[in-house]
Formats: C-alpha cells, sequence, structure tokens
C-alpha cells in the first residue's frame, strides 16, 4: 500500500494507473490495440500552458449534452459551443472513466477529487484517503507556483465539485468549513451561492465569515451590480448571491429580482478571467455548471435544459479567452450522468417528437417551482393552473390525481424511486415534451471529455478520472512530490 504523509497530504507512489482503462471491453468483446493503447498516454508539453480552465457541467448525462444542442440548433439556429469543439482540428475528445473508490456509480465529491488530487477516494469525501489521509488539492499546488486560483458555480461555492478542487473535510456536508478553509488558503476569486455558510445569522457558530474575508483584504460582493463595480485590482474576491444554490436559469430569466441580483453564469465566468488573467504567472480556474445536476435528479425537463445552455454559454466565455491567450488550455468535461434523459420518437416517422420537444421553448418556469406552491393539500384545479402557468400545458385531470397521490404517498410505480412528485411531474410533461428519464439518481456513464490547448495531447480516447489531475499539473509546469 502507497505510503501517505497525512500532515502535508503529499502521497508517495507512482502515477502508473490502469483501473478501468485497462479493462476496456469493447461490444465486440475483443480486446483491440486501441484500447490497450489508451493506457498509454502521451506526454504532456510540460510547462506551456499558462492558463488552465476546467468546465464542468454537473450531472451531465449525454442524453443532457444532446438536448441543449438540439435547443440551440431548433431555437436559435445554431449548435451548442460544446458540440462545435469538435470541429477544432486541435480538439481531443474522449470517454472518461468517473468511478470513485468504493463504487462503479460516483458522487459529485468523489469525483471532483479525483481530478483535484489524482487519487479516487470513497463517495462523500472531499481529498480524503481511507485512512485520514488528506491529499493536497491542485489549487493549493498551483497557489503555491504563484498562479491565480478561481472557483464559480451555480451552486453554493462550498459545494462538492468546487471542494474537489481546494479542500480536504471527511464529510461533504461540511461546508462551513470549507468556506473557512477558502480563506485559510487565499484562493483568488470565489463566485457562487452559499450565503448559509458564510453569513452570522446563518452559520451555526455565528462567525461572521464576511467581515474575515474583508479583513483578508477581499472584495466581498452579494448583487450583481455590485459585481460589475467592483474596481478591477489585484484584491480577491469572494461573491455570494443566494443563501444557497442560485436559482435555476429558466427561473432566472422569468424573474425579475433574479435578473437584477443574481448573475449569469456566463457572467461570472467573464469577470473570474478579468482578474485572474492579471496574474504574471497565469492561473487555474474551475467552472461548474450545478444545478443541471439538480434538475436531472428532480426529472425537470426545463430546468436541465436551460441550465445545460447557461453552462454552455460559459464555455463559449472560455473558448474566446483561450483563442485569445493560446496558451490556455480548456477541458470540458462532466463528473457523472444523472437520470439518463433522452427525446423518445413518437408519432407517425417519429415527427410528433418536434412538436413535443419545440413546446421546452415557451417555458416559464421549472418543475422545481411548480413543485414548490404544491402541496399534499393541493387540488387537481390548483395542479393544473399551476402547471399550465409554468409551462403552457393544460395537463389531464387524471395526471393530476398521478400529481396530488405522489403528494400523499398514494402514487405506485414499479420502480419505486419514481414515486416520488418530482419523478411523476417528469413522467406527467414527458407525455407533452416526449423527454423521459430513466431514474432520478446519478448513473455509471462514461463521461464526454473534451480538451484543447497546451497539455491537451495528453488525454488520450479512454481516461481514468484521476489522470487529468496529471495532465493539469504538467501542462503549467506545477510541481508535485510524487515517487
Amino acid at each position: 500500500m502507497a505510503q501517505q504523509n497525512k500532515q502535508t497530504g503529499i502521497a508517495r507512489r507512482t502515477f502508473l494507473r490502469t483501473g478501468a482503462a485497462s479493462a476496456v471491453f469493447l461490444g465486440s468483446g475483443i480486446w483491440t490495440t486501441d484500447a490497450l493503447r489508451a493506457t498509454n498516454f502521451a506526454q504532456t508539453s510540460k510547462g506551456e500552458a499558462r492558463n488552465i480552465i476546467f468546465l464542468v457541467s454537473d450531472g451531465m448525462s449525454s442524453g443532457t449534452l444532446t438536448l441543449g444542442d438540439l435547443m440551440l440548433r431548433r431555437r436559435d439556429g445554431r449548435a451548442s459551443n460544446w458540440v462545435k469543439l469538435y470541429d477544432r482540428p486541435d480538439i481531443r475528445r474522449g470517454l472518461m472513466d468517473m468511478a470513485s473508490r468504493n463504487a462503479v456509480v460516483t458522487c459529485s465529491a468523489a469525483a471532483s477529487s479525483s481530478w483535484g488530487c489524482g487519487y479516487r477516494v470513497n463517495n462523500g469525501v472531499v481529498n480524503w484517503g481511507p485512512n485520514d489521509e488528506q491529499y493536497t488539492p491542485v489549487l493549493k499546488y498551483f497557489r503555491d507556483a504563484g498562479k491565480g486560483t478561481g472557483l464559480v458555480t451555480t451552486t453554493t461555492i462550498t459545494h462538492a465539485t468546487p471542494a474537489g478542487f481546494s479542500a480536504n473535510v471527511p464529510n461533504r456536508g461540511m461546508q462551513e468549513t470549507i468556506a473557512e478553509q477558502y480563506l485559510e488558503r487565499r484562493y483568488d476569486v470565489l463566485l457562487g451561492g452559499g450565503n448559509l455558510f458564510y453569513h452570522k445569522y446563518l452559520r451555526s457558530d455565528g462567525r461572521d465569515l464576511y467581515a474575515d474575508y474583508e479583513n483578508a483584504d477581499y472584495h466581498v460582493v452579494r448583487q450583481k451590480g455590485n459585481l460589475f463595480n467592483i474596481p478591477n485590482d489585484e484584491k480577491r474576491l469572494l461573491g455570494i448571491f443566494y443563501d444557497g444554490h442560485v436559482p435555476y436559469t429558466l427561473d432566472h430569466i422569468n424573474t425579475k429580482e433574479y435578473r437584477e441580483n443574481v448573475p449569469t453564469l456566463a457572467e461570472m465566468t467573464q469577470i473570474a478571467l478579468n482578474r485572474l488573467s492579471k496574474n504574471k504567472n497565469g492561473f487555474i480556474m474551475q467552472v461548474e455548471g450545478g444545478r443541471v445536476d439538480h434538475a436531472a435528479h428532480s426529472n425537470d425537463v426545463g430546468g436541465l435544459i436551460f441550465d445545460q445552455i447557461a453552462f454552455d454559454d460559459a464555455v463559449g466565455v472560455a473558448v474566446e479567452f483561450a483563442n485569445e491567450n493560446p496558451d490556455t488550455l480548456v477541458i470540458v468535461t462532466t463528473d457523472h450522468g444523472n437520470a439518463n434523459p433522452g427525446l423518445n420518437g413518437v408519432g407517425s416517422g417519429y415527427e410528433g417528437s418536434n412538436v413535443n420537444f419545440d413546446r421546452i421553448q415557451e417555458f416559464k418556469h421549472t418543475s422545481n417551482w411548480i413543485l414548490g406552491g404544491l402541496s399534499e393539500e393541493s387540488t387537481t384545479s390548483q395542479i393544473r393552473e399551476r402547471v399550465e402557468e409554468a409551462t403552457g400545458i393544460q395537463i389531464t385531470g387524471k395526471e393530476a390525481v398521478a400529481l396530488q397521490d405522489s403528494y400523499r404517498n398514494m402514487f405506485y410505480a414499479v420502480y419505486p424511486m419514481m414515486n416520488r412528485p418530482s419523478a411523476v411531474m417528469g413522467q406527467i410533461l414527458a407525455n407533452y415534451t416526449s423527454v423521459n428519464w430513466i431514474g432520478s439518481s446519478h448513473t455509471a456513464d462514461y463521461v464526454e471529455l473534451a480538451a484543447f490547448g497546451p497539455g491537451s495531447e495528453a488525454i488520450g480516447a479512454f481516461t481514468e478520472n484521476t489522470r487529468l489531475f496529471e495532465v493539469m499539473t504538467e501542462a503549467a509546469g506545477v510541481e508535485v512530490e510524487r515517487t
């Protein structure tokens, strides 16, 4: 077993990994040269990447990528920024195995930690080994090398995915502790939700973490307008724009208060790039579209697609920056699938799918918004009215009864995961949108991985998640002690 140093968090072992990549078994059931070659990664262009932008659409099944791209093609007449990457001659594209240390299906904490420290850890922990080893996260390595560090997300800034690049806790739920660690480690830009873990009246210990950040020479902003008005100086930046996770994009678009007070993921990404690019040594930044995952858990088709598009807008910002700064490595991926949505064929010649799918363009609110205004006391009339207000769809009385029954624990599906109101709501809307789900939890899918820029040549056609830690540190020339 590899020897670990608990105080420094530095693990001494080789980087030779076989894992799932060495066990690729193609549909033909025959080992192929290409499958074996996937374990022999090319050498990185060491030190040639001044900047690294790592973009994560959390919980994005391949069907989610498709749905977002289809929406943009049908609504706006263009492909998504992500799919357009595949036309680049310098793109590296493949699949990635995201298993955690203890399960084929990963959680976001273990997934992000695999990239963030180069080890597979158990689900539920953040850069924390099975014997209480604390693995040094990648942002700390980059900070110590004099580079800028940033985290941008639509979840709480202390949530599992940003924490996987930056923190060490034995339980991902320790978000108050994670907020403290960010301050102790002096990360440069932190933008997202999470007032619950910073405000003295909301934290369990009463600590005024905002004041502590200000005393440590951070700009602290709480509203969108203030974010755009702060000076672009050398000070660090903490921006917290909601108590918990920031609102879903679809609700954001249609709610004046959100539009005025909460920045979009693309806007936060641009602000972060403006500040981090001032560092003459370069930077590393993680950008997460975190609510894609939450919408998938809720079988929320409007929430899912509009948040995927919002993430894609952030991809566009990153690509534009990298085009102007070719010493930038851009990595675009997801940490796991979730609920595996897909557009099903309906009607003669499947033409009904077109009409049904296009209905989503007219949605005003998410299914989460719908359900947030209902309860077991809601009448079928109230249910139908709220669904129509949010989606423009007039559901049947029978469908309203099914949703009512799910609130009252009287609805029965053969697959019990689909008994909850969110799952029943998802199935009802599937009758009108043709988008349906296999469940409401994470899946073990091999995920999409795309990259370009210096260091991207090290990514093979099939990659183990931990490999990306090496890709980033080697591309940037950041030294990591591994023996």
